[in-house]
């Protein structure tokens, strides 16, 4: 592989990881098949590419094709590959649990809110106006009436000792 093709495959990688990371999957997907075409698979290298190219299948709820390039890596010289290959699809294989509705929490989807974020501050900038203008009540004044004043024998106790304590400072000159 020439010098070239590796700084491509490299960079390819490079992006795709951070396009994974970002949470933008198929992007991701798309970046290390680019890589994973131009490298050659039998390397340490090669074989890295694609664990993360199982990875960013999975994500991207392309299941069946990171299972089966799972298998594939199953096969590769590297012995590190092939045990982060077999972790992967033990994962991948696992029976899914059942879970019920009001356990999960749904997460909007958040793609269209470069659309939405110029209403949104339009709408922002009208209530925040409306809401400068309403005038806040002070609140409303205790009873003292109403409060219990009655001797609090710890208030004593308290104070004495404080009197006591600063009282032999005093004496013995500290």
């Amino acid at each position: 592989m020439s010098g070239e093709t590796l700084e491509a495959v490299k960079e390819q990688y490079q992006v795709g990881k951070a396009a994974f990371e970002r949470g933008q999957y198929r992007q991701s997907v798309e970046f290390l098949q680019k890589a994973s075409a131009l490298v050659d698979r039998n390397t340490r290298f090669g074989g890295e590419v694609q664990i993360w190219l199982v990875i960013a299948y999975e994500a991207a709820d392309r299941r069946q094709e990171a299972i089966a390039l799972c298998k594939q890596l199953d096969r590769h010289p590297s012995y590190d590959i092939r045990q982060q290959s077999r972790r992967l699809l033990y994962i991948l294989e696992a029976p899914q649990l059942n879970r019920r509705p009001e356990w999960l929490t749904q997460i909007p989807d958040l793609g269209a809110i470069a659309d939405n974020e110029s209403k949104t501050r339009l709408g922002n900038a009208a209530t925040s106006g409306k809401s400068s203008s309403r005038s806040v009540s002070p609140p409303e004044p205790v009873d003292l009436s109403q409060v219990n004043t009655k001797d609090n024998r710890f208030i004593w106790v308290a104070l004495i000792g404080v009197l006591l304590i600063l009282g032999s400072l005093v004496w013995w000159g500290f």
